[in-house]
């Protein structure tokens, strides 16, 4: 991806789709412009039929510290509405190829909403979890109590939201908010390992878990199972599956095409 950006940093690992918020100076505080980035180079690398997922991580001391309070000091609700504030973050969530994350530091208020939306997260042992937006007398806007308590339940984000807790790494890897800790001189290694091997599965079998996945969150258990098998009879009609089969068969790697 050849298009330059202010607030990150985007490169491409073979299969890989990196971006790297990069406002160091600020812990990576993320503003609006950052937001239009961030959608803008993850709708590019969904477009690139040579990319296979894509990962997400932050550049020097942090991942995302938080919100730009700054630019929204002074906002009234009218503002919000006006702009369709989070717009670009329900985008985000229609992402559809895999989206891991490596946190390091804070990830705090908006950069937790922002790993929440991550697929996989994976987190240096250093890392900080929280939503400290009760503090400012507000609260998280951008999926923060959707997100968590379909992920630790509801008493445990009601407490953790109503303190403004910060919930250190190996709390948020004991309640299931990261797949796993890694040092954090390896953490962005590690991450992309793992992204590697996802990018090397048959694509259209990703999406659909992705789908079925996410279809099991918001729906009724029945309805999910009927979503699952339709994506199951689906994949009997592609390639892929013919070529995984019988390179299991032949006792082979499978060599997939995504069709």
């Amino acid at each position: 991806m050849s298009k330059s950006y202010e607030a990150i940093e985007v490169s491409q690992h073979g299969k890989l789709g990196l971006i790297a918020l990069n406002r160091p100076k600020v812990l990576n505080a993320i503003n609006r412009p950052m937001v239009s980035e961030i959608l803008d180079a993850m709708e590019g690398f969904e477009a690139d039929s040579s990319i296979k997922a894509i990962v997400l991580s932050g550049n020097g001391r942090a991942f995302a510290a938080g919100a730009d309070i700054d630019e929204m000091a002074n906002d009234q609700a009218i503002d919000f509405e006006l702009r369709n504030q989070f717009k670009d973050w329900d985008r985000l969530a229609m992402i559809k190829k895999p989206i891991i994350g490596a946190v390091h530091g804070f990830a705090l208020g908006g950069g937790f909403e922002l790993a929440l939306c991550c697929d996989l997260l994976y987190a240096a042992d250093n890392a900080e979890f929280g939503f400290p937006e009760v503090n400012l007398g507000v609260m998280p806007g951008a999926g923060g109590t959707q997100r968590l308590t379909k992920l630790v339940g509801k008493t445990k984000a009601m407490e953790w939201l109503f303190t403004g807790k910060r919930i250190n790494a190996k709390e948020a890897f004991q309640h299931g908010i990261v797949n796993q800790l890694i040092s954090e001189e390896l953490l962005l290694e590690e991450t992309m390992k793992v992204a590697e091997q996802i990018a090397n599965q048959a694509p259209i079998a990703i999406r659909l878990i992705k789908e079925a996945v996410l279809k099991a969150v918001d729906t009724s258990l029945n309805e999910g199972m009927e979503f699952e098998r339709k994506n199951f009879y689906l994949l009997f009609s592609t390639e892929d599956q013919k070529e995984g089969m019988s390179a299991f068969i032949e006792k082979r790697k499978p060599q997939f095409k995504g069709k």
